[in-house]
Parts: structure tokens; C-alpha cells; sequence
């Protein structure tokens, strides 16, 4: 029961953090320590339940899926590239030396200090406002800033986001293209990791995956629609503001022993 518990809480925070800028995997990191679920068949079970995060974008946008939209996909495939090459290659390293209390800590607040300086500029040039406009280079160019997200605590969807309307995006285009970025991106982490660590499971471990994955959904298609409503009248200081207090936060708890802060 313990376990059903803890992979409920689990994939509450997934839903909650995927996709607003404030790191999905720092959170599950730090969570997991709280927990004590953080040997590496809950890593493992933190990465697969993204999927059902994943299905909440599909979910929400099926009428954009379900239609043979070649220049979305075709903009789907060249953003997924760059990290996906790099996470491939560096994956191990990561994993061994940045997911840690203190690496993410420092993380999110970088992260805080980026979105705080992109947010404070007096004039931005708008060159794409939907996602139906951006071109394949668009693609490339948040695809590149995705890589920054392998760095846990950084934030997939900060990372893109912030990277897209850097590169031109309107705040809804960046919005709307990070969640469909997730849609390869999760289902490729997901996919891997649970095939590459197979063997740590069973088939006792199905009812903790549905679970989580379940919570995950859910959490994540309300968020969604928060988000696209929240980007029309808002800018993302708050999260910015989170991301310092946060970090901050994970800092002092990691040298009090509250989180484990080394390998």
C-alpha cells in the first residue's frame, strides 16, 4: 500500500510540474527524497509516468494530432533531435553527478535568474504568433534550447518556452509548441529507460505504474488548460519568483540532511 501511496504522490507532482517552468524532474527528485522512493526503480517509475502527462497534451489537442499536419510533424522531428542525441550520449553522466539535491537547487535558481531577465525586457520582436507559422529553423532553435533541460531542475518546458520567445515566439506559441514537444520527447525518455531497466520490474509493479500514470494525466490536462488561459494576460515572473524561493529552499534542507546533497 506504501508503494500505491507513494507512486500516487509521485505522479500528482509530475502532473502538476511537466509543464510549467519549474522543473517536472527536480521536483520528483526531491520528492522521491522525501519519500525514501528514490532507488533507481523509482527513478525509472518517475521517468515512464511522464508519458501520462504526455497523453494529456494528445488528449487536449487531438483535433491537431489526429490531422495529417506534415509541417507539424516535420517541426516535431527536427526539435526532438538535439536533445535526443544528447541525452543518449551524456545520459550516464547526468544521471550519476547532476541528479542530486544541490545540482538541481542551483538549477532551478538559474532558471529563476533567466526568466527573470527574458521577462524584464522592455520590447520584444514578435516574428511567429501560432505554432502554425513556425518554420523548421524555429523547430531547430527550441529544439537546442531543450538540451539545456537535460540538466535536472532546469525544465523542459522552461527551457523551451523561454527559448522559443527568445528566438521570436509569441507567448502562446511557445506555450502551445512546448507541450506538443513533450509528446516525442516523453514517450522517447519513457520508453527507453523502461526497456533499458527491464528487468527491475515485474509484473506486481503494473498496479504502481497505473497509478502513477493515472495522477499524471489527470494533473496534467488541468494544468494544460490553465496554462494556455493563464499566457494570455500573464507573464511567467511567479515562476521565476518559485524557482528562487525554491531553490533556495532545496539548499538549506539539503545541508540540514532533510534531502540527500551528494552521490
Amino acid at each position: 500500500m506504501s508503494n500505491l501511496i507513494d507512486a500516487f504522490v509521485l505522479g500528482i507532482v509530475e502532473g502538476l510540474t511537466e509543464f510549467l517552468p519549474i522543473s517536472s524532474t527536480g521536483h520528483l527528485i526531491l520528492a522521491g527524497d522525501l519519500l525514501g522512493a528514490n532507488d533507481e526503480r523509482w527513478n525509472v517509475f518517475n521517468i515512464v509516468i511522464q508519458t501520462g502527462a504526455m497523453l494529456a497534451v494528445v488528449w487536449e489537442y487531438r483535433a491537431r494530432f489526429f490531422k495529417i499536419d506534415l509541417q507539424l510533424y516535420r517541426n516535431l522531428i527536427v526539435a526532438f533531435f538535439p536533445a535526443a542525441v544528447l541525452g543518449l550520449a551524456f545520459s550516464k553522466y547526468i544521471k550519476s553527478y547532476l541528479f542530486h539535491a544541490v545540482p538541481v537547487a542551483l538549477a532551478f535558481i538559474i532558471g529563476g535568474i533567466v526568466i527573470l531577465l527574458v521577462e524584464s525586457r522592455k520590447s520584444r520582436d514578435v516574428r511567429v504568433e501560432s505554432t502554425a507559422a513556425m518554420t523548421w529553423l524555429d523547430a531547430l532553435k527550441v529544439g537546442i534550447a531543450q538540451c539545456f533541460a537535460l540538466i535536472p531542475g532546469t525544465s523542459r518546458s522552461g527551457a523551451t518556452i523561454i527559448g522559443g520567445m527568445l528566438f521570436g515566439l509569441s507567448r502562446k506559441a511557445a506555450t502551445e509548441f512546448s507541450f506538443f514537444l513533450a509528446v516525442p520527447t516523453l514517450v522517447a525518455a519513457g520508453g527507453y529507460d523502461l526497456w533499458k531497466n527491464r528487468a527491475l520490474f515485474s509484473a506486481g509493479d503494473i498496479g504502481v505504474f497505473a497509478v502513477g500514470f493515472v495522477a499524471a494525466f489527470v494533473c496534467a490536462f488541468v494544468v494544460i488548460r490553465w496554462l494556455i488561459r493563464y499566457v494570455a494576460t500573464h507573464d511567467f515572473r511567479p515562476f521565476a519568483w518559485y524557482r528562487l524561493a525554491f531553490g533556495a529552499l532545496v539548499l538549506l534542507s539539503a545541508y540540514s540532511g532533510w534531502v540527500t546533497w551528494s552521490a
